[in-house]
């Protein structure tokens, strides 16, 4: 491609190596990151707009979001599916869920099944596509929400949540002044989220944000905070190994992000968005074929009118 040609909606540079490791260490815990929890729960908070009662939930790469127990609590009825595309963390989600066999006995014995892990969503098997604080980290956006698009049922609801543009913004002067590459990538904009979605058949996208301010006591804390996240996907982040005097370094630079109130602050921008997937369209021609399937559903949607 040459920079004369458009770029897809959604296009961002991310490290697809360094996103499966990430992925691959956030799989190998028993939880979600700290920010990934409060996120879903906010998103849960949102459920109540979303007026469907589905039988089956797509739960798009769960490790990465914290979103289960939340998910299973308002629809105890549902098929909960557990999307994971790749190999080596989906048999790392496979052993938690051996681990948690005896809670998985408990929750049948309370009307709620185990999840179903699958590589692939079963074309429109779910009423509801749920991905938290996933898309961001994603080096091949179009294709996962090709995934999303294909798992939902016709009039089914996507809901999702990513980091926006103006997260960890402090630390980008920080790091160009020390020459340190980029400490993130450059963030997609929900303007250019919600064109992806569109692109990809879905309709009618609603796109929110919502900025947050994060503060620690000392760079330490900040640290480990962040470190809890997964890591660095830009690709023209520093190279190699880090030395003592380096992070001795960061440290004294961090101090730079002190405020009024003594306390290290970090900006985080979240962009919430749902949208939903249509009826499907029939290309009008001198002669046009529409399958059985496809005109079963046109008649089903025209008759809800």
């Amino acid at each position: 491609m040459t920079g004369d040609e458009a770029l897809p909606p959604g296009t961002q540079q991310i490290d697809a190596g360094a996103a499966r490791r990430q992925r691959r260490r956030l799989a190998a815990s028993e939880q979600a990151p700290w920010l990934h929890q409060e996120v879903a729960a906010r998103m849960l908070d949102r459920l109540p707009v979303i007026r469907l009662q589905p039988t089956a939930v797509l739960q798009s790469r769960p490790s990465t979001g914290g979103g289960d127990e939340g998910l299973r609590q308002h629809y105890p009825q549902a098929t909960q599916l557990w999307l994971e595309p790749e190999d080596d963390v989906r048999a790392l989600l496979a052993q938690r869920l051996r681990r948690g066999f005896m809670q998985s006995v408990m929750d049948r014995l309370r009307g709620s099944a185990p999840p179903e892990l699958v590589a692939e969503p079963p074309p429109g098997a779910a009423q509801l596509a749920w991905s938290n604080m996933e898309l961001h980290a994603e080096a091949d956006k179009p294709a996962l929400v090709r995934r999303w698009h294909a798992g939902l049922a016709v009039e089914g609801c996507l809901m999702f949540s990513c980091l926006g543009p103006d997260s960890f913004i402090e630390l980008r002067p920080i790091y160009a002044r020390e020459g340190w590459g980029m400490p993130a990538p450059d963030w997609v904009d929900m303007h250019d989220l919600g064109d992806l979605l569109v692109h990809a058949g879905f309709a009618d996208p609603v796109m929110d944000q919502e900025h947050l301010r994060l503060t620690w006591g000392s760079p330490a804390d900040l640290l480990r905070d962040l470190r809890a996240l997964g890591g660095n996907l830009a690709p023209d982040r520093m190279r190699g190994l880090r030395t003592k005097g380096w992070r001795e370094r960061l440290m004294r630079a961090l101090e730079s992000l002190r405020g009024p109130d003594g306390r290290l602050s970090l900006s985080i921008e979240l962009v919430y968005g749902h949208a939903f997937k249509p009826q499907p369209k029939v290309k009008v021609a001198a002669t046009t074929e529409v399958s059985l399937d496809q005109m079963r559903a046109m008649v089903r949607g025209a008759g809800k009118h």
